[in-house]
């Protein structure tokens, strides 16, 4: 008993050592490391950009005669404003490296973190939803578009990708709200709740969620889906014309093992290598689209930051926009690993 644990525990820690200096691992702290500096330069560049706007946050006191200039003048030091704006920039960057402190929001007076803690949510929510089922329709029907080349099927579905790519998803937003106000009250719209909300069951709020999702999911779905489903004919079909899927048909394989086992494996692997771009599509579609509905997102809180001037409000949400493309890209690649091995990591650097 007492020589077999040693053992089990040299055992374990060699586990995490193998672990640790795997090629994966090192590949995604290289990644994390280069995400920082991609981070800082984007904050720099985001910062200095944002002090090119004329005037700032205390403009809009200054109008309200209620307020005294004493008053404005203290908050311009409370804010840090009186500061030059690279003063400002690594004060900011210093107070998140050291505390954790991403600053004060200016309209609404609260940590810039819990308000990204409240909006985050939502916001990766819809786009996750609109992933999952812009691409669960999609590759399906990029295949079937592929193996009915040429026939009504195909033909059909390239009129519906063309029709979809060329509605915007502001304006297939405007669409889906004027058929919610044509069937009220099936489709909610506003909020990610009803009124009722806390009085549901789990299941219940589960629903409730849903079923408010339903149209904005549409919304930023169709117009992900026309174009991948074009991608995904595009690239089944010249992969059936390749020489090893000819051999394999002429040994007799079934068709079926063909198309799913041997020619959709590889004519995935392109689009994987799009998910990071499409995670980052989808969130500046969800901006557009939690206005529309009226959802409270991290979309409706950067345009009020950014009308308000709320400096490290927007600052704050530009840099969580980043984190979540960044994060999305490297998930990309990823899966692109997984799904086939003969792939090196470095190569994707």
């Amino acid at each position: 008993m007492t020589t077999s644990t040693p053992r089990r525990f040299r055992s374990g820690l060699d586990r995490v050592v193998e672990l640790l200096t795997s090629d994966t691992s090192i590949y995604v702290f290289k990644r994390l490391l280069q995400a920082l500096f991609t981070l800082f330069l984007a904050a720099a560049l985001s910062f200095f950009i944002i002090q090119l706007a004329p005037g700032d946050y205390l403009d809009t006191l200054r109008e309200n005669p209620k307020i005294s200039p004493e008053r404005i003048d203290q908050l311009r030091r409370q804010y840090g404003l009186d500061k030059s704006w690279l003063e400002q920039f690594f004060l900011w960057v210093w107070n998140i490296i050291t505390k954790g402190d991403f600053g004060t929001s200016f309209v609404y007076n609260r940590s810039v973190v819990s308000l990204l803690w409240e909006r985050v949510p939502p916001t990766l929510l819809l786009a996750i939803t609109s992933l999952i089922v812009t691409w669960g329709v999609a590759i399906p029907l990029g295949v079937l578009a592929a193996i009915k080349q040429q026939r009504w099927v195909d033909r059909v579905l390239q009129v519906l990708s063309y029709t979809g790519q060329g509605f915007p998803s502001f304006i297939t937003a405007l669409l889906l709200l004027i058929f919610a106000q044509n069937t009220s009250p099936l489709f909610p719209v506003g909020d990610l709740t009803s009124i009722d909300f806390a009085d549901l069951t789990p299941l219940g709020k589960v629903l409730d969620v849903a079923w408010h999702l339903v149209l904005p999911t549409l919304a930023l779905a169709i117009a992900g889906f026309a174009g991948l489903q074009r991608i995904m004919r595009g690239q089944l079909l010249d992969v059936l014309r390749q020489d090893y899927v000819q051999t394999a048909r002429a040994k007799g394989l079934p068709e079926n093992r063909v198309i799913y086992v041997h020619a959709l494996r590889n004519a995935i692997n392109p689009l994987i290598t799009l998910l990071g771009f499409e995670f980052a599509s989808l969130l500046g579609g969800a901006f557009i689209t939690e206005n529309f509905f009226n959802l409270p997102g991290l979309g409706r809180l950067i345009l009020q930051a950014v009308q308000a001037q709320d400096l490290y409000l927007i600052m704050s949400s530009l840099m969580m926009g980043a984190v979540m493309l960044i994060l999305g890209n490297l998930l990309a690649d990823l899966l692109l690993k997984a799904v086939d091995p003969r792939i090196s990591l470095e190569d994707l650097n």
